[in-house]
């Protein structure tokens, strides 16, 4: 069955984008990530424009980390007060970020920009996180702790000041640190329409100590409100949001994430990193290759693929 979308300007075959959204929602539910990272490039390779997948993901992990956030919610994995100053950096970046891809879309390099913005990134994280994951599965089967933390061991987040004590998470550190990382991930919702679940998870993790359990339900807590405010941007000032494709896109998405949320709680912290770090690397090197491998056509007179209006 095919369907047009008017923003992206082409047919597209409707039982695909279902099935793209349930399984991106059932990668949010388990990993809590907004899955972005994964959607953003499939809509790319399956001929939608760089721009317009952008701003119609974002519409779509709202309705997938919403679906998310309320699962974990419900299992007490919901840091409020640690989501909510992560909230207040994402919404600075997320205006500052929309700002930036007017600039670059006008300058004709936003395309570029969001596939170097997806190798680097996605290389660098599902690397660290590949190395620690591996190592925390070795340490657990020969019977070591996984901790990253000794008792009474303080790194330099603590030496900060604007000190908070946030209680689901068992921590009093800095606010800074977290409005930082909230403000990153704004910037990479609207640039590279993502959640930015792939960057707050491990940060939350091995930045801030957060326990592995609550920064699922915390990240999706965050994202939901972020992206929701990134495609408001987006379809005011770029006119990049398809709602058609973002409908299809939410419907399997809130599907997915409620089997992601079960599934989820099967696997132990390490086994969750160490897949979604598989994932990450998977993805990289799809987008790196696309970069440097050779064109099936080296000439075209079509609009190129992601080019604005």
């Amino acid at each position: 069955m095919h369907f047009y979308l008017p923003i992206a300007e082409m047919s597209a075959n409707i039982f695909i984008f279902l099935g793209m959204g349930g399984a991106v929602g059932f990668l949010s539910g388990m990993f809590g990530v907004g899955g972005g990272f994964l959607m953003t490039p499939l809509l790319i390779f399956s001929g939608i424009p760089p721009a317009v997948a952008v701003g119609t993901e974002a519409a779509q992990i709202v309705a997938s980390s919403v679906s998310g956030a309320i699962a974990q919610w419900r299992r007490n994995n919901v840091d409020f007060k640690m989501g909510t100053v992560l909230l207040a950096g994402g919404l600075v970046g997320s205006v500052f970020g929309v700002q930036l891809v007017v600039l670059l879309r006008a300058a004709g390099q936003f395309d570029m920009v969001v596939a170097l913005s997806y190798v680097t990134f996605l290389g660098i994280i599902g690397s660290l996180m590949m190395i620690e994951s591996i190592n925390s599965i070795r340490k657990s089967r020969s019977g070591k702790s996984t901790s990253g933390r000794r008792p009474g061991q303080h790194s330099w987040i603590h030496g900060l000041p604007l000190k908070m004590r946030f209680h689901r998470s068992k921590l009093y550190i800095s606010a800074i640190p977290p409005l930082i990382i909230g403000g990153l991930v704004g910037v990479l919702a609207a640039i590279m329409g993502v959640g930015g679940g792939f960057i707050m998870v491990p940060a939350m993790i091995y930045l801030l100590r957060v326990p592995t359990n609550v920064v699922v339900g915390t990240s999706l807590f965050q994202i939901m409100f972020v992206t929701a405010a990134t495609t408001i941007l987006h379809a005011y000032q770029n006119h990049t949001v398809d709602i058609v494709l973002a409908l299809l896109l939410m419907i399997g998405g809130v599907i997915g994430a409620q089997f992601g949320a079960v599934a989820g709680e099967k696997l132990k912290g390490e086994q969750l990193r160490f897949l979604l770090a598989g994932l990450v690397i998977a993805v990289c090197i799809k987008m790196a290759w696309g970069l440097i491998g050779t064109p099936d056509e080296f000439y075209s007179i079509g609009r190129a693929i992601g080019g604005g209006h």
